[in-house]
């Protein structure tokens, strides 16, 4: 029993945006105490809401493998829940890496507007290092290895090129931080904006 009841948990906001993951023992605590529904998939593909008494007679209807026995009666597993009154994300910067780098910037060059392969493209600090630039999102960019030698260690404007879009801090975020291991439910898909984070860039990014 106790490897069902840690097994993983989708947990959504009221708005049902994925915060969090939670074990199986956990998603049915919060099931009881009221503080949350639980979720499951109809074949139109829209998604019904239970709550704990619902979830109850719907598990002693529909026998399922993903059950645990208690003293009187069986419950299954929900596999996303709803919280009924959180309605905040987590509180997440995007973090600053190559790989946020490249999504921002569509894995296209900054200079010469062609998209490459990630293996192909540089970060550039487009006011160099050595002239002050700081290794921040709003002073580092996608560059192909051609703009990147043409550029060298000039600014845009010395080397006559132009930057095809201003680069910012993103504004978005994922949903939720997800390990990959995880064995991920395939009712899950719907509801995650799956990203995955490397380390944060500092000084170093050449």
């Amino acid at each position: 029993m106790n490897s069902v009841l840690n097994q993983h948990v989708l947990v959504l906001n009221r708005l049902w945006q994925a915060v969090n993951v939670c074990t199986a023992r956990r998603a049915l605590t919060l099931l009881f105490q009221g503080q949350a529904h639980a979720v499951l998939g109809c074949n139109d593909g829209s998604f019904r809401t239970y709550n704990f008494g619902e979830w109850h007679d719907f598990s002693q209807q529909e026998p399922h493998p993903e059950s645990v026995s208690t003293i009187s009666f069986r419950i299954r597993i929900p596999r996303v829940i709803l919280l009924v009154m959180f309605d905040r994300l987590p509180k997440k910067e995007v973090k600053f890496t190559r790989h946020n780098i490249f999504e921002r910037d569509k894995n296209t060059c900054q200079y010469c507007g062609k998209v490459f392969d990630r293996k192909d493209l540089n970060l550039d600090h487009v006011i160099p290092r050595d002239r002050g630039g700081p290794t921040i999102w709003e002073n580092i960019v996608c560059s192909c290895i051609e703009c990147n030698t043409h550029k060298a260690n000039r600014t845009p404007q010395e080397a006559c090129m132009h930057l095809i879009r201003k680069p910012k801090r993103p504004k978005w975020r994922p949903f939720v931080q997800i390990n990959l291991s995880l064995n991920q439910h395939d009712s899950w898909k719907h509801f995650i904006d799956l990203a995955y984070w490397n380390v944060e860039l500092g000084e170093d990014v050449q």
